[in-house]
């Protein structure tokens, strides 16, 4: 793996770009081959407005279907380009451009040691589920996923609460060469939207340091098992010290990434450079240790 760039070079500037997405007909926020990208429109819209290649670092590459409502993008760009240019201007421009499943809400120019990815605290992702072949209100349909069963949130927080911490999450995660599967789990938990009875929706908060590649949906998926009486609430923290992979993945379209949290500008750089230290750090590690 080649290094990432933590700080723009001399005479760039580094540009902050918060954006909300309906991920519904996207292959995802990455650039692939011959499939619609998130990061391929966007870049896209940028380079040719600003008349520059625009290369973009992401703070969280969501799979395809999944949305946002708070995603952070940085880019660098010729301070000289950047002078030409009213951010709110560009703003502007791009939302009359872009499709009108991504919107644009601002555009800052930021230090240039922060980093969308490297920088960040924390992810706060919202999984909302429609149980028990209910149905799903048409306005509700594009983030909310259906389940045929009925499903017990008691059973799922119960089961939520046992990987809180910092683990080897590699049972719940696709695996990427070169990356560790050790992630600090900091909020799981589940609620019933009781203020729409004939709709009741569980809906969970999912909160992490960073989440590896499909570790969010493979977290719920395991929690459906057990809120439908499957597993026992015990039996997702098992498969989490077994490191074994399982296959019981949660649909696309109920999970939104909700927010990025960034430490104060004083610690951009310290905390990029940190996280980039900790990410080769072996999965065999004991955390604590």
């Amino acid at each position: 793996m080649s290094e990432p760039v933590l700080e723009s070079a001399d005479g760039f500037s580094r540009i902050r770009v918060d954006c909300q997405y309906d991920g519904t007909n996207f292959s995802g926020w990455s650039i692939q081959p011959d499939r619609r990208s998130v990061q391929g429109v966007i870049e896209d819209v940028f380079s040719r407005v600003l008349d520059y290649e625009i290369t973009t670092t992401v703070a969280g590459r969501t799979d395809a279907g999944v949305h946002a409502l708070g995603q952070v993008f940085h880019f660098d760009l010729p301070e000289n380009l950047h002078a030409n240019w009213s951010l709110d201007s560009l703003l502007y421009i791009a939302n009359r451009i872009l499709t009108s499943e991504i919107r644009i809400i601002a555009i800052t120019a930021i230090s240039k040691d922060f980093h969308a990815r490297y920088s960040a605290l924390r992810r706060r992702y919202r999984y909302q589920l429609l149980d028990n072949a209910r149905t799903l209100n048409p306005l509700d349909r594009v983030a909310t996923a259906s389940y045929h069963r009925p499903l017990d949130e008691e059973r799922m927080n119960a089961a939520s609460a046992l990987l809180l911490g910092e683990h080897d999450f590699a049972a719940f995660c696709r695996a990427r060469e070169g990356t560790t599967t050790i992630r600090h789990l900091e909020t799981f938990s589940w609620t019933r939207d009781v203020s729409r009875p004939a709709n009741g929706a569980l809906c969970a908060t999912i909160v992490a340091d960073a989440f590896c590649h499909n570790m969010v949906r493979s977290l719920v998926g395991a929690m459906m098992m057990v809120g439908d009486g499957r597993w026992t609430p015990e039996k997702p923290a098992e498969i989490l010290r077994s490191k074994q992979r399982h296959s019981h993945i949660a649909p696309a379209a109920g999970l939104t990434l909700i927010e990025v949290e960034y430490p104060p500008a004083s610690e951009y750089g310290q905390r990029a450079r940190r996280v980039t230290a900790e990410s080769t750090r072996p999965v065999n590690r004991v955390p604590g240790s």
